[in-house]
């Protein structure tokens, strides 16, 4: 029995695809059928104006522009439209990650961004790599920068993704709903009791976590001051990311009520910190959403990044598992009615829980050592068919 090599590629624009990836990674190393894995992030092989670009670029219009990331996601959700370019661009900034694949010579490569998918399925097109090619869609909804020309399998969040690719034309049998990908530590029991004890909590009382994001964007302050609105008596942990500027705001906000809030930089205990929680308070990025949904904690959806996270929020929305706040104003209100209902609330709660893949990661382990299918071209009349067909839904959609 052949060993298998595994290649886990990301990238760090965003946090979401690092941890998709490093989830992948500590599983298929448990695998008795994997020799070696390496989960890389692609920007590392590029110089450094290629890694601004794709990732320094992007938190900064998170912060700056979040309308033009809206419009350029719907601009650019046309399938291989923006394929001729983005190649360029990538052959052009990434021969050290052509000769790194080509070295490490994979039996299996797994993307959980669609740069370093991109690179891999031209390789496997031209035949200088002999592997196979999975890509891993890390948010609830689908953008056609995804597609690939040549692959093997996709493993979406959903049945309605799966659905819209096989609309789309891609054959049913190669999209796995397997799940977003998460740590398997999100979904290990704890007891909530001691474990609030342990971050010097109150046992019982409702329990929120208001959450910046790794990168430490958005309105976090803003929020902290609307939290010492509500009516009801609640504690709230606030987790500011990497951003050293947000965390020195938010404490300001805080001033002098240290009781009620505990504040924290960038922390690798969201698990934990999860699954004492009674609502999550921040954006539902794609991991984040999964993370939530895998500790049965409901969401109030605040600012969500115009494009995918917007498509995020309306799934959560329609599954009964998120409230959103479109101003900052109603904040108090939509929690103080969600904490007023505690059966409401737990039927968000189990609602979470029905809808969480814990066991994505495995699932897609588990597919891919066994796998065999051989690697699908999409020719230029499955593209042309694919374009036909997105173009007759977006014009199905109301102006």
């Amino acid at each position: 029995m052949i060993k298998k090599r595994v290649l886990i590629m990301s990238t760090s624009a965003g946090t979401g695809h690092v941890r998709a990836g490093e989830a992948l990674t500590k599983v298929f190393r448990q695998h008795p059928r994997v020799s070696e894995v390496i989960h890389s992030d692609a920007l590392h092989f590029t110089n450094k104006l290629f890694r601004d670009f794709y990732s320094k670029l992007y938190a900064r219009l998170v912060q700056t522009a979040p309308d033009f990331l809206g419009w350029w996601y719907k601009q650019s959700d046309e399938p291989w439209k923006t394929d001729g370019m983005r190649l360029m661009l990538d052959r052009l900034n990434t021969g050290p990650l052509v000769k790194f694949i080509r070295k490490f010579d994979p039996h299996i490569t797994v993307c959980t961004h669609f740069m370093p998918a991109g690179i891999i399925s031209d390789l496997i097109a031209k035949n200088r790599l002999d592997a196979h090619l999975s890509i891993v869609v890390t948010d609830l909804d689908f953008h056609a920068m995804w597609l690939s020309r040549m692959f093997h399998r996709y493993f979406v969040a959903i049945d309605e993704t799966k659905a819209h690719l096989e609309m789309l034309g891609l054959p049913p049998e190669r999209i796995t709903v397997s799940g977003i990908p998460v740590d398997q530590e999100f979904a290990a029991p704890i007891d909530r009791v001691s474990t609030r004890l342990h971050y010097g909590l109150h046992p019982t009382r409702p329990t929120l976590l208001l959450s910046a994001g790794a990168l430490g964007v958005g309105p976090t302050e803003f929020v902290v001051d609307r939290l010492k609105q509500l009516r009801n008596k609640v504690q709230t942990l606030v987790v500011c990311g990497r951003s050293i500027e947000t965390r020195e705001r938010v404490l300001r906000a805080v001033s002098h009520d240290q009781e009620n809030f505990k504040v924290f930089g960038y922390t690798d205990r969201m698990p934990d910190l999860m699954k004492i929680s009674d609502l999550l308070i921040g954006k539902p990025g794609g991991l984040t959403s999964a993370e939530a949904l895998t500790c049965g904690l409901p969401l109030v959806i605040v600012s969500p990044i115009p494009g995918q996270e917007e498509r995020n929020s309306d799934h959560l929305l329609e599954d009964g598992v998120a409230v959103k706040c479109n101003e900052m104003t109603t904040i108090p209100y939509k929690i103080d009615t969600l904490l007023d209902d505690p059966p409401r609330l737990e039927r968000m709660r189990n609602r979470a829980f029905a809808l969480s893949r814990p066991e994505a990661a495995h699932c897609i382990v588990e597919t891919l050592v066994a796998d065999e299918l051989p690697p699908l071209e999409v020719t230029d009349d499955d593209a042309e068919a694919i374009t036909l067909a997105a173009a007759r839904e977006r014009d199905l959609k109301p102006r």
